[in-house]
């Protein structure tokens, strides 16, 4: 029997106990951060008035006054409404995927095919639209775009990898088993380095390959080793019975990878990749370190030179904070919502 609410807080001492510390903490600290927060709180850009405040109350005016160049970056003001839709192509694409309003099948696609579009939308040179250079970009949509286009890279390229591990040709399993410990034996910062400095030197003479690419280079390919590891657990998890079934059935060995085993793979192993993800949409903060603004940097440029507005930096770092815990609560959802096995 579901237990009640009286049996969950003070069912047995522990829980009265817990409880107890719970509201108390609650009674002594809730207070004092609503005044802060929302009573005695600035939410008009007002400098002046948010420096009489003294840091009695937060200043939110710090949000409206820097949001432009927060969520969009350095990108040219005449062409904001861009970064604005590819930010929301990719952000409705989560959300109907975590919401179940599209088809089994047509999840993957939902998820893949935004990055492109928001590529090209902040890209331009066609229909009209100016070209932007990719050093411009930044804010949100650089952060949407690292982590959807950083995971549709990375999720084929692991599954690839993911099988070939577990291939009957030793040299192909020793290259990728090295690839998969350097990759995981090395920080993303790192790796982003190598990308920036070092990657060029691989390329033919002539050949410039934009820092944006290098950069999601190398976030495809340190991504992709950790989920060929999510998945090849996945792979081990599945019965050979169930190939003995296909095959009796008269499905090839791949037809049977294709239609029976990889679907049960990816659903068993959905919080993995979820959780995957939402350390990368936290991660692309390291992009900083090779002069790409996403969220982080962009708030960073917007404060470093404004001294008026950079003594309430809290404020615009507690908006960047919700900014990404509904992005990672939005990713932890598209797991949950994947359908179970029965």
């Amino acid at each position: 029997m579901k237990p009640t609410l009286r049996q969950r807080l003070a069912g047995d001492p522990l829980n009265l106990t817990l409880t107890v510390l719970v509201v108390a903490a609650a009674a002594l600290w809730l207070p004092p951060l609503l005044r802060w927060a929302l009573l005695d709180a600035q939410f008009a850009p007002d400098a002046a008035a948010c420096a009489a405040l003294g840091h009695r109350g937060a200043c939110w005016g710090v949000v409206a006054e820097k949001a432009r160049f927060i969520l969009l970056g350095r990108y040219p003001a005449d062409e904001n409404w861009r970064p604005a839709v590819a930010a929301a192509l990719i952000a409705a694409s989560w959300l109907a995927v975590a919401r179940g309003w599209l088809p089994g099948r047509a999840v993957l696609p939902a998820l893949a095919v935004p990055p492109l579009l928001a590529i090209a939308l902040l890209g331009g040179g066609f229909a009209g639209l100016a070209a932007v250079p990719t050093e411009l970009w930044g804010g949100l949509p650089l952060t949407l775009l690292l982590t959807a286009a950083g995971m549709a890279g990375a999720l084929p390229l692991g599954i690839a990898v993911a099988y070939g591990r577990r291939s009957s040709l030793p040299v192909l399993r020793g290259l990728l088993t090295g690839y998969v410990e350097l990759a995981r034996g090395i920080p993303l910062v790192a790796a982003l380095f190598v990308a920036s400095f070092l990657l060029p030197l691989f390329f033919p003479d002539g050949v410039a390959v934009d820092m944006l690419w290098r950069v999601l280079i190398a976030i495809v390919l340190f991504a992709a080793a950790y989920l060929s590891e999510i998945v090849r657990g996945g792979l081990q998890a599945i019965r050979p019975g169930q190939l003995d079934a296909a095959a009796a059935l008269g499905f090839g060995h791949w037809q049977a990878q294709r239609w029976i085993v990889l679907p049960q793979v990816l659903r068993a192993v959905a919080p993995s990749l979820a959780n995957s993800a939402i350390a990368l949409f936290k991660d692309t903060s390291l992009v900083t370190v090779v002069s790409l603004y996403e969220l982080t940097g962009s708030l960073s440029l917007a404060l470093s030179g404004d001294a008026q507005w950079r003594p309430f930096y809290l404020e615009a770092w507690l908006f960047l904070a919700a900014l990404y815990w509904a992005g990672c609560a939005l990713l932890a959802r598209i797991s949950s919502a994947a359908p179970r096995q029965p």
